[in-house]
């Protein structure tokens, strides 16, 4: 059922990209010379370690905003604008400045993020003021996330690159073994405490490269009372081990020994209370509770349930970058995948930061105890070792 872990656009590729006087991993000098946006583009320093994160308290900035927005969306500003993308998630959002917003619109912006899940702001300026101004403004809602393997610009390895390369043969090499490369998942789940909320801009791009994101609040609330009945109670495996194998294959970095962690199926949301489908195809391995076929046929059903349902679906045009959208996007209540449409010879270069958020609990009452334990790890871990 698990597929093995792929990842094209965030790894080192020892086959094209170059390693440079001080040895760390770059991208070729080819692709450097064309890039737009030479200060977002990844580096992978070998010498780099980190230790595994560890467990810590998080109260959403949300929790303590006013839900009138009397900050984000000012009555004196006349210029923005406000559209719902679909009925239950999603918003795009004209005229206002992230980047000015003071601490009680950041507040709000928070609130407004948990309760719509998907925001869309247009006409952003973080490309121009770089790496250094995008990690500050994330500093303020949380503990950043360093990714294990992935690229970052130099002295900011809390932005994670994706970077599709645009030398020939690049999307041929994606698709040499799969019919797709779709991959709905919610940022780094086998974490302790997984990403809250994810701030997502593409900077240059071909046509296409999409993004899109799934509900997985309302693909809960699809589903009949029996059915959830069932689902509580239920607890995941999540392991980066996949990951980081992948970036072994391709010549890359481990910043940080592979981890895993065992969260709850349904979670909760500290802030809207809404309950979720919290399932992850690509770190995704068992439910701790049931026998290898069930936990299969269990996973899949809903690996498909979010996959398939188009009419609790989104999808982002990023516009070639030329708009400079921010995308910011709830880890807790959405799946979202990159789409692999972009011709041959297109480069797609992004960059992201997330901020990590509280242990997914399926109970309030477990909310930021260090005690809780979801499940035996090491027994599940011992449960998906080959014989």
């Amino acid at each position: 059922m698990a597929s093995k872990f792929g990842n094209y656009d965030i790894h080192y590729n020892k086959d094209v990209d170059e390693v440079d006087d001080d040895g760390v991993l770059v991208i070729n000098k080819n692709n450097r010379l064309q890039a737009k946006y030479p200060d977002f583009l990844p580096t992978w320093d070998p010498k780099q370690k980190l230790s595994a994160l560890k467990f810590k308290k998080y109260i959403d900035p949300g929790s303590r905003a006013d839900p009138n927005f009397p900050n984000l969306f000012p009555k004196s500003n006349k210029d923005f604008k406000i559209k719902r993308i679909t009925p239950k998630f999603g918003s795009e959002i004209d005229g206002i400045q992230l980047s000015q917003l003071n601490d009680k619109g950041k507040d709000e912006l928070a609130l407004l993020l948990a309760q719509r899940k998907v925001l869309l702001f247009n006409d952003q300026d973080f490309a121009s003021k770089g790496p250094g101004f995008a990690v500050e403004f994330g500093k303020y809602f949380g503990r950043l996330h360093v990714h294990p393997s992935s690229g970052s610009p130099r002295n900011h390895p809390e932005l994670h690159i994706t970077y599709r390369r645009p030398e020939k043969g690049e999307m041929e090499r994606i698709f040499e073994n799969r019919t797709t490369n779709t991959s709905f998942h919610s940022d780094v789940t086998y974490e302790i405490t997984p990403s809250r909320f994810t701030l997502f801009q593409v900077l240059e791009s071909g046509d296409g490269g999409d993004t899109v994101f799934a509900d997985t609040v309302e693909a809960y609330n699809r589903l009949s009372p029996a059915f959830k009945k069932r689902l509580e109670g239920l607890h995941v495996l999540h392991t980066s081990e996949d990951q980081a194998k992948n970036s072994s294959f391709q010549g890359g970095i481990e910043r940080r020994r592979a981890v895993s962690n065992i969260h709850p199926l349904i979670r909760i949301d500290p802030v809207t209370k809404e309950k979720s489908i919290y399932v992850n195809r690509a770190f995704g391995r068992r439910i701790v509770e049931l026998k290898q076929e069930e936990s299969e046929f269990l996973l899949e059903f809903l690996y498909n349930h979010i996959e398939r349902s188009h009419d609790l679906q989104l999808r982002v045009n990023w516009e070639k970058g030329a708009r400079n959208k921010v995308a910011l996007f709830h880890n807790s209540g959405v799946s979202h995948t990159a789409i692999f449409d972009t011709d041959d010879g297109e480069v797609r270069h992004a960059f992201r930061i997330s901020v990590l958020g509280e242990r997914p609990i399926s109970d309030l009452q477990d909310l930021n105890k260090e005690e809780y334990t979801p499940g035996d790890l090491k027994q599940a871990l011992n449960s998906i070792k080959p014989i």
